[in-house]
């Protein structure tokens, strides 16, 4: 199983900024995370919010202590708010549980890692988040039931 490189995700974060200014989005923060939870890329568009990196690394983070994208958080949240309410204290409130935690796969479909986008709304984080992956040669997985 191959890790992700630095040079992978600098290409995650660049072509998801890229892809964000393109569709006229809001100012992007985006973080790309190893299978293990390490931060190994991350840029802040000016003009984001200060909360945005934690919104972008909860999201990807989550997502990896879960091993699915956010958007499958997302839909469990809403039938079993109380699972979520106990998993946010029991993770110290860094798992978060909107659209935009995007589980990055390589080819033999192992996790290699994520990104989490935060800036403009949830579905477009998302769209983001998975363009990065993809111009990286990696396999982007949002999660969802829709997938």
């Amino acid at each position: 199983m191959s890790g992700l490189t630095l040079a992978q995700a600098s290409t995650i974060v660049d072509v998801a900024l890229k892809k964000g200014r393109d569709s006229k989005f809001a100012p992007l923060s985006v973080a790309v995370l190893d299978a293990g939870g390490h931060l190994v890329a991350f840029k802040r568009e000016d003009k984001s919010g200060i909360l945005r990196f934690d919104i972008a690394f909860g999201k990807a983070w989550g997502g990896l202590g879960l091993g699915f994208g956010s958007r499958t958080l997302f839909e469990r949240a809403e039938k079993t708010p109380m699972f979520f309410t106990t998993l946010a204290a029991a993770s110290d409130g860094r798992v978060v549980t909107n659209p935009g935690g995007v589980l990055i796969r390589n080819a033999d479909g192992d996790i290699v890692g994520a990104v989490g986008i935060s800036g403009d709304t949830s579905d477009n984080d998302e769209i983001c988040a998975i363009a990065g992956i993809e111009a990286a040669g990696l396999k982007a997985d949002p999660g969802g039931s829709k997938k």
